[in-house]
């Protein structure tokens, strides 16, 4: 496997890139999806809504959880996920610069 060039980005530009990997996956979609419908879940809750396996559900929050769009709390024998509101506010920030940088030029290219 070839070394990544990632250390000659900005920590900002990492990190939303990592965001955005996260995103990446339909069914990472339908899981924020379900969180945001329902504020706060168990894993067993998810698994019951999505087409997929226990293990693969588990994956997919785990990448997730790793790229700070989600939190998950141990409550006993399960875990609760919900939104990681903080992880969604880079993006939200990002898109809003970007939204901004539009309104204020006109690109005459392409």
């Amino acid at each position: 496997m070839g070394a990544t060039k990632s250390d000659q980005f900005t920590k900002g530009q990492n990190d939303l890139a990592s965001l955005a990997k996260a995103l990446g996956h339909p069914a990472r979609i339908a899981i924020i999806e379900y969180l945001l419908k329902v504020d706060s879940c168990i894993c067993g809750d998810i698994v019951g809504v999505l087409p997929l396996a226990q293990p693969t559900v588990s994956q997919h929050l785990k990448e997730l959880k790793n790229a700070g769009l989600i939190k998950g709390n141990i409550e006993g024998t399960a875990i609760c996920y919900c939104i990681d509101e903080e992880g969604f506010e880079k993006i939200k920030s990002f898109f809003d610069h970007i939204t901004v940088s539009l309104s204020k030029k006109k690109f005459d290219c392409c």
